[in-house]
């Protein structure tokens, strides 16, 4: 039987503005290599049959410096959020059936193990999974809210969450 297809997004579009820098945040280095290669190093191991990059803050040098990465490139032109970038993949996804694995261009500590986990647990229940983990300090972090049976309620940002949010550690 053949395996089912994966396509993967990775949104690389955000501005980094905490980092204080002009460059690109996935143009940053971690051991001598972009955010972003360490991302798409992992997701190529998944052997996809899709890999977008989603760029937008400084998309002309993320581009350059992928152009030989083996990966599609779409621009969010507008920073409207995460859930924007992933629509703006849409087109470049269009026509290929299968799961979709969405991850950020500035998490160059991903490993493929991790992701082909994630993905196998999503082809054992055929539906939505997320990675989670917790941290000692979530600031700047989005909060994984939780209903009392453990499912996952929403994500929100730092900026928006009320008092009792902000003290979830799980990111």
């Amino acid at each position: 039987m053949a395996e089912p297809i994966l396509s993967v997004v990775v949104l690389a579009a955000g501005q980094g503005t905490r980092m204080r820098s002009s460059l690109p945040k996935v143009l940053h280095e971690a051991a001598g290599k972009p955010l972003l290669a360490h991302v798409l190093t992992a997701a190529a191991a998944l052997r996809p049959e899709r890999l977008v990059v989603v760029v937008g803050h400084g998309a002309g040098a993320v581009r350059e410096r992928f152009a030989d990465a083996g990966v599609s490139f779409v621009e969010q032109t507008e920073q409207r959020g995460t859930g924007h970038a992933l629509l703006c993949a849409r087109e470049a996804l269009a026509g290929v059936p299968g799961a979709v694995l969405v991850l950020y261009g500035d998490q160059p500590m991903v490993q493929a193990s991790t992701l082909e986990g994630l993905v196998q647990e999503q082809r054992r229940h055929a539906g939505a999974v997320m990675l989670t983990y917790e941290v000692s300090d979530p600031f700047g972090l989005g909060r994984v809210v939780r209903a009392p049976d453990g499912s996952v309620l929403r994500v929100v940002e730092e900026k928006d969450a009320t008092v009792e949010e902000r003290a979830i550690h799980e990111v």
